[in-house]
């Protein structure tokens, strides 16, 4: 018999008992779902930060104070608290690498400003940074309207400020170009809006649209104090460099601060890619524990495709009997039963890739990410059907095949 007959057959006998069919197909479909879907919600995520972070490079790293909670894990007790980076250290720090690289300095000020315009002010989400005059150099932002700070605007911080695309809608009703010169208010101090970045949507929350940058200088004079902790951001021009540059750059620091030879480093190196890889790496659980979830939702479907092989090897008894007669071998009889069961599997299986790719990719779209097509997992879907389809199709399939043609013409 021939394998397009086969299949015909098959097709056949599915609709002969379509209700049990789909109600297993649904079976299928949901664990499928479940599994495409939320792996295609990880990999959304990934891609959405990657986006987001991919401006940085792999030939940039940033130097911060090291983190008390990861001191307290990693260095003794004994080990005094890391002071905070002062202006003096980051300036000198930018000084020694200036020849190889650009180091960008910046000061986070504020993180729940409230900006006024007239008679219009946002909520106290705003985030407030003071910059250098390389800080475009190595970060991600781009000036849409207007312009950068000029040298002399940096070396007397002055009142002016660069804004982020929300707070046009905010204040100048989606209107970036009414928003030039014009006065606005940051928590009473009054600055001139010069430039309005590019739009780059928002990442875990930060909302890189609700910021405003300032000259550092006038950060520094406005809102420094002892306790204020600069940021040093690095860029090197080839990423062949990154190495040599990391370990001159931890040299450089400990002269800046102070530190004797005995003494562990008070301060830490981030890689621009370093949250991706952190994120990547712990996803591994996470991708583990669906795929684990799902197959025990498609093992209950296996079992419920077998019961429903078995009935239908029982109630077609003389129909394979019939077939034996006429020639039927017990290979054809074996093909046509796993034939039905994959068939039911991956009918299940293509049901829960078309609601998975969509479910998982409304995370990817929250993300400020692009639609994407899991093809891994795709295929990964319609493996495991194939897979349970056998399993499920084989004993039923093989019992059919073994049955005794007198006995099975007999059968009533």
């Amino acid at each position: 018999m021939q394998i397009q007959e086969i299949i015909k057959l098959s097709l056949g006998n599915i609709k002969a008992n379509l209700v049990r069919a789909i109600l297993t197909l649904l079976i299928i479909a949901l664990g499928i779902t479940a599994l495409v879907g939320i792996l295609t919600s990880i990999d959304g995520i990934i891609f959405s930060l990657n986006s987001n972070f991919s401006h940085l490079g792999a030939n940039t790293f940033s130097i911060n104070r090291l983190d008390d909670g990861m001191r307290r894990h990693q260095a003794r007790s004994s080990n005094k608290e890391a002071l905070p980076i002062t202006f003096q250290q980051a300036m000198d720090l930018k000084n020694r690498l200036s020849s190889v690289a650009n180091v960008a300095v910046s000061l986070g000020v504020k993180s729940n400003a409230t900006i006024k315009y007239s008679n219009k002010k946002t909520n106290p989400s705003v985030r407030v940074r003071g910059i250098d005059d390389v800080y475009f150099n190595t970060t991600g932002y781009e000036i849409e309207f207007g312009r950068s700070f000029s040298i002399h605007e940096h070396e007397y911080g002055l009142a002016k400020a660069i804004i982020g695309k929300e707070l046009i809608k905010s204040l100048f009703n989606d209107k970036a170009e009414s928003a030039l010169l014009q006065t606005i208010s940051i928590d009473d101090q009054k600055y001139q809006v010069i430039g309005i970045l590019k739009s780059k949507g928002s990442t875990m929350n930060e909302g890189a649209d609700r910021r405003i940058l300032i000259p550092l200088i006038n950060a520094k004079i406005q809102y420094g104090s002892l306790e204020s902790d600069y940021d040093i951001n690095v860029h090197v021009p080839s990423s062949t460099q990154l190495d040599g540059l990391i370990s001159q750059s931890i040299g450089e620091m400990r002269i800046v601060r102070g530190l004797k030879s005995f003494e562990e480093n008070d301060f830490e190196i981030q890689k621009s890619d370093g949250i991706i890889t952190f994120l990547r790496d712990n996803t591994v659980m996470l991708r583990s524990a669906t795929i684990a979830i799902a197959l025990m939702t498609l093992l209950g479907a296996a079992i419920g495709l077998m019961n429903i092989m078995l009935v239908s090897v029982t109630e077609r008894t003389k129909e394979i009997g019939i077939n034996k007669a006429l020639g039927a071998s017990k290979r054809t009889i074996v093909i046509q039963f796993l034939a039905e069961a994959i068939i039911i599997c991956q009918m299940g299986g293509i049901t829960g890739i078309l609601l998975g790719i969509p479910i998982g990719n409304i995370v990817t779209i929250v993300m400020g990410g692009e639609f994407i097509i899991p093809w891994a997992w795709m295929l990964l879907g319609f493996i495991v059907c194939t897979i349970v389809g056998i399993l499920s199709g084989l004993y039923p399939a093989l019992k059919a095949a073994s049955l005794d043609p007198v006995e099975a013409l007999r059968y009533e």
